[in-house]
């Protein structure tokens, strides 16, 4: 990483800006109720189905997949999914900020273009980005309603770089899943940051200091 030459950081949010497995698990057993129906099972089974079908699609395509993938597989669709987690789940019953998130995001913001791109949902990235005193904090925020192209897609990344106007060397990506998030920056030669923890992602100041 050639931190003189970044000048925007694309942020992912879930398990990026906040873990909680408490709030995974919720959204687990929302997409099981939903391939449960799919399927006519139960929402346990359909739990179950759905972990194997994406297991088997991980082996069969090298990378890992996303549960909007193996939905679609199943025979639903992302749309629908998302419309189920928005009216399903709350975030402020599972989330609880890390006071360390607010003023690193502020600064880095005030020094780099900061945009935030994520596969939730408009009405839950909101509330989400609400409760963890992010409002403002990014000058565009990116879900998957803008598009129903969940990351990794290519023809969303190319619009990032071309909207952001700047080649791939100053736009670093920041995220907790590689194959997700930073695959297809890093073959564009993007600048990436894997961290699965509040406790990586913190030290994200002084690599860019170093």
């Amino acid at each position: 990483m050639n931190r003189d030459l970044i000048k925007a950081i694309v942020f992912d949010l879930d398990g990026t800006l906040y873990v909680s497995e408490p709030f995974e698990q919720a959204v687990w057993e929302s997409v099981s109720r939903y391939a449960g129906e799919l399927l006519g099972v139960t929402p346990q089974e359909g739990g179950s189905r759905i972990r194997e079908l994406r297991q088997r699609l991980t082996q069969e395509r090298g990378t890992l997949q996303t549960l909007a993938v193996a939905i679609e597989v199943l025979g639903g669709t992302v749309p629908e999914m998302h419309r189920r987690f928005a009216a399903e789940l709350e975030p402020a019953h599972y989330l609880v900020p890390d006071p360390r998130v607010k003023p690193l995001v502020e600064q880095l913001g005030r020094r780099y273009t900061s945009w935030l791109v994520t596969n939730n949902n408009r009405t839950l990235a909101d509330k989400i980005v609400t409760l963890l005193g992010l409002d403002g904090c990014f000058e565009r925020v990116i879900t998957i309603n803008d598009t129903w192209r969940p990351k990794p897609d290519q023809e969303l990344f190319d619009q990032l770089l071309q909207d952001l106007a700047l080649p791939p060397q100053a736009v670093l990506f920041v995220g907790d899943r590689y194959d997700i998030d930073l695959r297809l920056p890093e073959q564009a030669g993007c600048p990436v940051l894997l961290t699965r923890t509040i406790d990586e992602l913190v030290q994200l100041t002084s690599l860019l200091d170093d």
